[in-house]
């Protein structure tokens, strides 16, 4: 759901810009917790090598990959979250052309600040509240990062659409973002929940940690920091190569969006 350039007019690309680096700015006043910082980088290194990896989504012809918004703010906490996410999409601007310098803000705004810092705490920290299980884990899980891309995605159609440089038909374009996304949201939701979960059983004292619970005393944690390095080694030299070379629900929204024009 990376935008590129050639959605996005300078005025809403300089405005988007400015609100996320406010929000980055105040992200980095309230992240002051050094114990978090080996976690924020060994997660920002797993959701980099994860977003590499695109699955087709079968009937569609179109493919999705984890975002990993919910999945950083559930692990590390909403603020912290928002930094790695900011660092991952600023690398992927700037050294691999995934999404242009001029959509950076509006990138950061739809992958990192709507999942880091609305839908996590509004949504997330509410289902799991004080007692923290599997069974809540899943549900919050799944309902954030469907919220989180659905929240996002519109955040893509407003975007593109204010900008007026695309001429994509607005209601076309936002039922193929919200639908496709649906289908992402609802599997990356599964693929999170399993991870969390994963991990509430290993250290349930990281999670407790990200949520900022008294009960949490530590948080470094050797072997889940171990267990996510092997991920990114995985993933980003070996499952990387099987990506699917179907385009994304955005490249596939669009594509459609302009098909309807056509005819």
């Amino acid at each position: 759901m990376h935008m590129s350039d050639a959605l996005i007019s300078p005025a809403v690309g300089i405005t988007m810009c400015a609100v996320s680096a406010a929000a980055i700015a105040y992200s980095a006043k309230k992240s002051v917790n050094e114990k978090k910082i080996p976690m924020m980088g060994v997660m920002g290194a797993f959701v980099f090598a994860a977003q590499m990896i695109d699955v087709a989504i079968p009937g569609t012809g179109s493919s999705g990959h984890i975002t990993g918004g919910i999945l950083l703010a559930a692990m590390i906490g909403a603020f912290p979250a928002l930094l790695s996410m900011s660092a991952v999409l600023i690398i992927q601007c700037l050294f691999f052309g995934d999404g242009g310098l001029l959509a950076l803000g509006c990138n950061i705004f739809n992958l990192g600040v709507v999942p880091c810092l609305i839908v996590y705490p509004l949504v997330f920290e509410p289902i799991v509240n004080k007692d923290v299980n599997p069974g809540k884990i899943t549900l919050a899980s799944i309902f954030a990062v469907v919220a989180g891309l659905q929240l996002g995605a519109f955040g893509v159609v407003l975007q593109t659409h204010i900008s007026g440089v695309a001429e994509l038909p607005f209601s076309a374009f936002a039922a193929l973002m919200q639908s496709i996304h649906l289908i992402i949201g609802i599997a990356e939701g599964i693929v999170t929940a399993a991870i969390l979960c994963f991990v509430y059983k290993m250290r349930p004292e990281i999670m407790e940690f990200a949520l900022d619970r008294d009960t949490a005393k530590s948080y470094l944690s050797k072997g889940v920091i171990a267990a996510f390095t092997v991920s990114v080694l995985l993933g980003g030299f070996v499952l990387s190569q099987f990506s699917s070379e179907n385009p994304d629900g955005l490249e596939w929204s669009i594509e459609n969006a302009s098909e309807s024009i056509e005819k």
